[in-house]
């Protein structure tokens, strides 16, 4: 494919960023920025954002900030003014990450980012530390070129993964900080590696500890086992009513026939990303693409028991769950978790005592793929890619701060595109980021705010 001066020159600044970037991230990959002071101190976060903030001060940024957010972590926010008349894009990305899970079942450290078979790993090197230099990179890229042709405003949140919505509540009380045109959510990925994607949509979330109480204490089982009722048994009874023979998600009161009309994905490419057992099957109906974009889908991401390891032959009295539902866009999250409370509550055997409690939600979002900013970055991933088409898919996963974004400002074009494909593993062991992906997406951003500097709507 033949490309353009103004291509070859992001490109070539972009390539020549490349080992200052590993360098950068091997820095951010390092702090143990889990936002629960429950895991791993807080000074893990605050280590992490005041980089963040130094790197946008050594750029230009002006106003740079470490905000305060009501859920007790920061969000680094900077602004760079643009040229007189020119628009204003929001760049999105977040510092903390999930927990590294069992250490020692990764390949490497999580927390020492380290190449290997081209890759690069480390937790949060692509989810979304990766997203932080992705945006270093563009920025930079630009100003190697002839300089930065739209004003940027960069706001770099510290508890996503918790969802503990401390950055929405914030933009709520204070509407005018964020306010752009066009938003960069830097928080996505691509269909696979060399696809270059842009997220059209994202189920929300809703999340709820569910205990279940049926004894003063913990008895034994054989003295008591048979007509004691047993809370663990009670709590497996009320999970298992979530789920249809079949396995689909079945929430008392809520839809789960959504169909997807955009791109598909194929059942045997789901099975590989997803690394399925030969011969397990798939769960639920309708296509891949139906399942994990337009229905809801509930997990269970933990419970409260004892491990087999130094257990006692007792009946419990006592259990506790962590439930996850992803709900398609059209369900308000708080609904949801309404409707997952009381589905719950309805279901719990032999009068057992159940306490639901929210502890987080996210709201759905829908673009409007029409928009001159999606045109402006379909012409700019071509060109990062070679002349491959945008992808325009779902997205299952939830970041809550969008629909927050989209509420408090209709007008503004949002975009969802990142480094999490399927290869990055993000959320388990060995996550990892490809650099060739950074680099494709930092040339795609760059070239994306010189257009949307000429199409933005006047």
């Amino acid at each position: 494919m033949e490309h353009s001066a103004q291509h070859a020159a992001i490109s070539a600044a972009v390539a020549a960023l490349m080992p200052q970037a590993k360098e950068e991230l091997t820095e951010l990959v390092a702090y143990r920025s889990v936002a629960d002071p429950a895991q791993y101190p807080a000074s893990e976060c605050l280590g992490a954002a005041e980089w963040i903030a130094a790197a946008l001060r050594a750029e230009g940024f002006a106003d740079v900030a470490l905000l305060e957010t009501p859920d007790g972590t920061s969000s680094v926010y900077g602004h760079l003014p643009g040229p007189t008349g020119a628009p204003t894009v929001l760049l999105y990305a977040h510092y903390d990450v999930q927990p590294p899970l069992d250490e020692a079942a990764w390949t490497t450290p999580p927390f020492s980012l380290t190449e290997r078979d081209g890759r690069w790993y480390g937790r949060g090197a692509a989810d979304c530390k990766g997203g932080v230099l992705m945006h270093l990179l563009a920025l930079r890229a630009l100003r190697a070129s002839g300089g930065v042709p739209v004003g940027v405003k960069v706001i770099v949140e510290g508890s996503e993964e918790q969802g503990t919505s401390g950055l929405e509540q914030y933009a709520e009380a204070h509407p005018e900080l964020l306010a752009a045109d066009a938003i960069v959510v830097g928080d996505t990925g691509n269909f696979r590696v060399g696809v270059p994607t842009v997220t059209a949509m994202l189920r929300g979330m809703a999340m709820v500890r569910v205990r279940v109480d049926t004894l003063a204490g913990n008895l034994h089982s054989g003295a008591f086992g048979g007509a004691a009722p047993d809370a663990l048994a009670a709590l497996i009874r009320m999970l298992d009513s979530l789920r249809a023979e079949d396995g689909s998600t079945t929430v008392d009161g809520l839809a789960a026939d959504g169909v997807w009309q955009g791109t598909q994905y194929p059942e045997e490419t789901f099975r590989a990303d997803a690394k399925v057992l030969d011969g397990v099957e798939l769960i639920g109906s309708g296509t891949v693409a139906d399942r994990v974009w337009a229905r809801p889908a509930v997990t269970v991401l933990g419970i409260d028991c004892p491990p087999v390891v130094g257990a006692t032959p007792s009946v419990q009295a006592r259990a506790e769950a962590l439930v996850s539902l992803r709900v398609p866009p059209g369900t308000a999250a708080g609904a949801a978790s309404d409707l997952l409370a009381a589905h719950l509550t309805a279901r719990a055997p032999w009068g057992a005592r159940v306490e639901v409690r929210p502890t987080g939600e996210g709201e759905a979002f829908s673009a409007d793929t029409t928009s001159p900013a999606y045109a402006s970055m379909a012409t700019a991933m071509r060109d990062a890619y070679d002349g491959a088409e945008m992808a325009v898919v779902g997205q299952g996963g939830s970041i809550p701060l969008t629909s927050t974004l989209h509420g408090l400002y209709p007008d503004a074009e949002i975009l969802l595109i990142g480094l999490s494909e399927p290869s990055a593993q993000i959320h388990a062991v060995d996550e990892s980021v490809s650099p060739e992906e950074l680099e494709r997406m930092a040339v795609a951003e760059a070239l994306f705010l010189q257009r949307y500097a000429v199409n933005a709507p006047a």
